[in-house]
């Protein structure tokens, strides 16, 4: 479609790029890394296609399918990249004698592989990104922060704030992982049934990191990105089928699923958040909820069979099954989840479990139980600069008549979310909290 006159309409095509961007960029990244077989090289190659259609798109207007024109450009930009490296090769053979025809047979063969494989569906190439990202040669911070940057196309800032770290701190990680990968020349596979379990764990970080971040977006002015919840799943159930007898994997499943079971009723008809207590239940997916239990019901016997409790990931699909299980927010049992967030809190030792303990708590016992956890937290390192924690606070300051304290409360809150979406909900109830009859729902539920 050929683009509109003036700047605005750059702006818009600008704005296509970068969503057409956020979508393909990981399909992209795998495809290339399977054929170049280095993860930097694939990633950079990639980001030069994202550089061609900054520059044809505002000139020439959006192809009618722009994952395949970026495809295409990718392919061309591997081709190229694969005949300099046989001109490199041929001039240092050069050297020493003639290059040998079996070899350049070999070499033209090669880029017609690039070509050919180029323009196949991609099929399982991300769960192979994954396990790549995912390798032991690196450390387990760095295997999930280079899943999460290639997989989920996330800036290193978004990435940072999901480990509650520096920005640099990730950026430096990235850059020696993809060093590191090259260096030990891991090969672009799913490794064999002896080695999945040693990389198990990071795996499942990095796929439901990436849900995560479909589900509450950390930036931007969307509340969702459900295209990232939709392919953390599909990894989820790929995995599921890969490795059937772990109990964590099905766990995990069992969690997206009934998370994403409520994203209908998660958004309204702005686009703005509506918060767990306030959604129309009948609006949940109702599949999703039972595929969810049936998963949850498998990772329960797979644990008791092996004479284990349940992973954070399986108790964390316990938590979400009880509100899945709830015809109204009334019936939630609440003690049930306090009970599940203990031992969720003993197993992961994480500030954000307790937080959301705590809301629990309130929920269970009251605003007035429940606000000294909160508050014990306030010294927390990892929660300094983590919106939720004032977001709670004032929550139950609300509930508990503190209005004025609540309101500032919620006024920090916002201005420490990057959620735009996120940010006018918190803005509106710190609003609320001046006059009577301020809204009562828990902040930190979605």
């Amino acid at each position: 479609m050929p683009p509109s006159a003036g700047a605005g309409a750059d702006d818009e095509v600008r704005a296509t790029v970068c969503a057409v961007w956020r979508i393909e960029s990981a399909r992209l990244i795998g495809a290339l890394t399977r054929r170049v077989r280095d993860l930097g090289v694939a990633e950079q190659l990639a980001q030069d296609a994202l550089v061609a259609a900054l520059e044809h798109w505002p000139r020439e207007g959006v192809p009618d399918n722009p994952a395949a024109w970026l495809m295409a450009t990718a392919r061309n930009l591997a081709l190229d990249h694969l005949r300099r490296q046989q001109v490199r090769a041929a001039q240092e053979s050069a050297l020493s004698h003639a290059l040998d025809l079996r070899h350049a047979i070999a070499a033209q063969a090669q880029a017609q592989a690039v070509d050919d494989a180029l323009d196949d569906t991609v099929g399982d190439d991300l769960l192979r990104l994954i396990f790549t990202a995912c390798h032991p040669v690196l450390s387990a911070q760095a295997r999930v922060a280079l899943a999460l940057r290639v997989l989920g196309g996330l800036g290193t800032d978004e990435i940072a704030r999901s480990f509650l770290v520096p920005e640099a701190t990730i950026a430096q990680r990235i850059v020696r992982a993809k060093r590191s990968l090259a260096e030990a020349r891991v090969p672009f596979e799913v490794p064999p049934a002896g080695e999945l379990p040693q990389r198990l764990g990071a795996v499942l970080e990095v796929i439901y990191l990436v849900f995560n971040e479909g589900y509450a977006a950390t930036s931007g002015g969307d509340w969702m990105r459900p295209a990232l919840c939709e392919e953390a799943m599909r990894l989820g159930r790929v995995l599921a089928r890969l490795m059937p007898y772990e109990p964590e994997v099905h766990g995990l499943v069992a969690l997206m699923e009934l998370q994403a079971s409520r994203n209908a009723a998660r958004v309204g008809p702005g686009g703005e958040p509506v918060l767990l207590l306030a959604q129309v239940r009948s609006r949940w997916d109702r599949l999703l909820i039972g595929r969810g239990l049936a998963a949850l019901a498998n990772a329960e016997k797979l644990a008791a069979g092996r004479g284990q409790a349940l992973g954070p990931y399986a108790l964390q699909a316990a938590i979400a099954a009880c509100h899945a299980r709830a015809a109204d927010a009334s019936a939630t049992d609440w003690p049930r989840i306090v009970a599940l967030y203990d031992a969720l809190v003993e197993v992961t030792g994480s500030p954000v479990v307790e937080l959301n303990r705590a809301v629990a708590v309130s929920m269970a016992f009251g605003a007035s139980t429940a606000l000294p956890l909160v508050e014990a937290l306030a010294d927390e390192p990892a929660l300094r600069h983590y919106h939720l924690l004032p977001a709670v606070r004032a929550d139950l300051l609300a509930r508990l008549g503190r209005l004025d304290e609540a309101a500032a409360e919620f006024e920090r809150a916002a201005a420490l979310t990057r959620n735009e979406r996120e940010r006018q909900v918190l803005a509106a109830r710190a609003h609320q909290c001046r006059p009577p009859g301020a809204d009562r729902g828990p902040a930190a539920l979605h």
